[in-house]
Order: structure tokens, then C-alpha cells, then sequence
């Protein structure tokens, strides 16, 4: 059985997400979780989240969340918010802020 939970809209950039999603991929759930309550990198909360709420709807199918496996973990881009800062000679600079939106499938196989 497979189940699945998105997070969307993420205030964080998509690459600082991905280098916590690189470290959980293949791993059991509980496993996974453990390790990421003691990460020190911002992008390891928004991803517990996620796997929380993907633990969560296989409870509700009635599986084990706890021995499932993360089949897939991608964490995609979304839309960046742009902002202006202003610069010398009356120039502005853009500065991006960037989201991210995090997928989670666990699987029991």
C-alpha cells in the first residue's frame, strides 16, 4: 500500500530542502523521523512535517507507519516572490524568495 502527503508553498529554498530529502530517501519512517528531530538544518522541520503527515494517512489506512519505507521524496520549486532592493545611481537589485513544495510516498514493500 502506498500513501502520500504534500506540502505546499514553503518559505524556503528548494535546494536547502533537497540536501535534507538526500539524507531520508530509502529509509523507514520512524527511522527517518528520529534523524530528522536532530538535524540542525532549517530545511529538516517543514520535511518532518511532511512525513508526520504522511505517517498519518497510513494510520488511517490501518498500516504500520512506523515500518513503511519513503519510496519518494522530491521537493520541487514554486513560486518565487520578487522583491527590489535599491542600489547605488538609483538601480535596484531583485532579490528572490524562493518556495518549495515537498512530496512524501511511503510504501510498505
Amino acid at each position: 500500500m502506498q500513501v502520500k502527503a504534500i506540502t505546499k508553498y514553503i518559505r524556503i529554498s528548494p535546494r536547502k530542502v533537497r540536501r535534507v530529502i538526500d539524507l531520508i530517501r530509502g529509509k523507514k519512517a520512524g527511522q527517518a523521523l528520529t534523524e530528522l528531530k536532530f538535524m540542525q538544518w532549517r530545511g529538516a522541520e517543514p520535511v518532518a512535517k511532511t512525513l508526520r503527515s504522511a505517517m498519518a494517512n497510513a494510520e488511517q489506512k490501518n498500516a504500520d507507519a512506523e515500518g513503511m519505507k519513503i519510496k519518494k521524496a522530491v521537493v520541487d520549486c514554486g513560486p518565487t516572490l520578487k522583491r527590489t532592493e535599491p542600489v547605488a545611481m538609483g538601480r535596484a537589485n531583485i532579490i528572490r524568495k524562493r518556495t518549495s513544495h515537498i512530496t512524501i510516498e511511503l510504501s510498505d514493500e
